[in-house]
C-alpha cells in the first residue's frame, strides 16, 4: 500500500478537497487545473465528487514535476477547503477529527464513507490513527494512500490552528524510525509534540 495508489477502485473524494490543490498553488492556477485536468478532474466544482485514483494520479505528477513542498502546502490547505467536523476546540480534537473529515471527505458508490449519525466509518480508504501518549504527545499513524507531505501539512495545519495557548511551541516530526509510504510502507508515522 504505497502512496499514489487507491486501496480500492470505485472511492470518489469531494472537490471541495480536491480545490485545495487550486488553492495551495495560487497565482499558478492555470497549470493546477491542467494538471488535474491530464489526470481526469475536469469541471471541478466544490459540490462535485472525482475518482480518488484520479486525484492520486494528480498527486504522483505534482510530485514528479514541482516536488514534496507543494504536495505538503496543498495539505495544510485542506482544513481550509475539506468539509471537517464542526466540533473541534482543542489540539486533541482538532487532530482527532482528521480521520472523521477523511471519511467525510470520501463516498463509496454513492455513499458517504462516515455516518454522522451512528459515527461509523465504512472501510476502503485507510485512516488517521491517533494516539494520545503521556504528556504532550500525540503519534499519528497515517494509513492511506495519500503522499506522505500532504499528510504532514494536513497534521501541520491542525496543529497551527489549535496549538494550546500555554504552549511556547508545536512541531509535527515525520517519525524516521517507523516505516514511511516513501519506501513502499503501508503508513506513515508523525509525533505532535507541544
Amino acid at each position: 500500500m504505497a502512496q499514489f495508489e487507491s486501496f480500492v477502485a470505485d472511492i470518489e473524494v469531494s472537490g471541495a478537497a480536491v480545490l485545495s490543490v487550486v488553492d495551495a498553488m495560487g497565482a499558478h492556477r492555470t497549470i493546477a487545473q491542467k494538471i488535474l485536468s491530464d489526470a481526469g478532474i475536469v469541471d471541478l466544482t466544490a459540490e462535485g465528487w472525482y475518482r480518488q485514483q484520479a486525484w492520486l494520479d494528480a498527486f504522483r505528477a505534482i510530485h514528479d514535476r514541482v516536488g514534496e513542498s507543494l504536495l505538503f502546502s496543498i495539505g495544510t490547505r485542506i482544513p481550509e477547503n475539506a468539509v471537517f467536523p464542526s466540533d473541534m476546540d482543542s489540539l486533541e480534537k482538532g487532530l482527532r477529527s482528521i480521520d472523521v473529515a477523511y471519511h467525510m471527505n470520501h463516498r463509496r458508490q454513492g455513499r458517504i464513507m462516515f455516518d454522522p449519525a451512528t459515527g461509523d466509518k465504512a472501510e476502503g480508504i485507510g485512516n488517521y490513527g491517533y494516539e494520545k501518549k503521556e504528556g504532550r504527545l500525540i503519534v499519528m499513524d497515517c494509513g492511506n494512500p495519500y503522499p506522505c507531505d500532504f499528510d504532514r501539512g494536513i497534521i501541520e495545519a491542525m496543529t497551527r490552528k489549535f496549538k494550546p495557548a500555554d504552549s511556547l511551541f508545536a512541531h509535527v516530526i515525520h517519525d524516521d524510525t517507523q516505516p514511511c509510504r516513501k519506501q513502499g510502507a503501508d503508513s506513515c508515522t508523525y509525533r505532535v509534540e507541544w
